[in-house]
């Protein structure tokens, strides 16, 4: 499989900050690694001109899970396709948290993604509670189970694991806590897929930086990785993506 280094912007970025995408893709012209960033909403369609010819693929932070409608302030994955995109991310712990989503409603936006053509990446993480309850495993389980979209597949969904205690706050799990984790779900993954869950990525994410990418992508079943605050710079992205590429 193609591994794939993955940027989240979140409430962050003006049109100034795309000029960091023309240097990124001038950095790594042609990445061993699939590169892709997720700007916010009023960039994407912008940033998809951009980059459209080159290696540097454009996704968006969530989606309606209806095709259109009276949802204000919402947007749908057909709008996000019709923009440029070709990802998007949903059920970031900062929308299960702020907004309350469910599994169950990121499950039907990530089939209203798939609908659309794009690739879901549909994220999951304990928090501190959670993790220190000794719940890890079970509550993962609980929300990939719950938030997997019917049709999901190795080309059409992507899995990241992020540790919402570690998401912005600089601590990151052991290397043993994340391969526990990620092994735990490729077998979820086979579990509700068959063989093709053997295919599916599965992203770590939560404080990811160019000092820790080489050794986390060293753990097995770790495909690439969901980055925040260090993928808004072409250079501290582009470290992390030349550590993935070397992986």
């Amino acid at each position: 499989m193609q591994k794939l280094a993955a940027g989240n912007w979140k409430m962050n970025g003006s049109g100034a900050a795309l000029q960091e995408l023309l240097a990124l893709v001038e950095a790594h012209p042609a990445p061993a690694c699939e590169m892709l960033i997720c700007p916010p909403a009023t960039l994407i369609a912008s940033a998809a001109g951009m980059t459209a010819r080159g290696p540097l693929k454009i996704g968006g932070q969530d989606c309606h899970a209806k095709a259109s409608g009276a949802h204000t302030g919402d947007i749908s994955a057909a709008m996000l396709k019709d923009a440029g995109a070709t990802y998007v991310i949903l059920g970031h712990s900062e929308r299960r948290t702020d907004h309350g989503e469910t599994s169950d409603q990121v499950k039907a936006k990530a089939e209203a993604a798939l609908a659309a053509g794009l690739t879901a990446v549909v994220c999951i993480g304990e928090t501190e509670g959670q993790r220190d309850a000794g719940t890890t495993l079970s509550v993962c389980g609980a929300q990939l189970h719950g938030s997997l979209p019917q049709g999901a597949s190795a080309a059409n969904t992507v899995v990241a694991y992020e540790p919402v205690w570690a998401i912005g706050t600089g601590r990151t799990p052991t290397i043993a806590q994340i391969a526990e984790v990620h092994a735990f779900l490729r077998a979820e993954l086979v579990k509700a897929l068959g063989e093709d869950g053997q295919g599916v990525r599965i992203l770590y994410g939560g404080s990811v930086k160019p000092s820790n990418a080489a050794e986390i992508f060293a753990v097995p079943h770790v495909d690439g990785a969901l980055v925040g605050g260090a993928s808004l710079k072409a250079s501290d992205f582009g470290a992390i993506v030349a550590a993935l590429s070397a992986a």
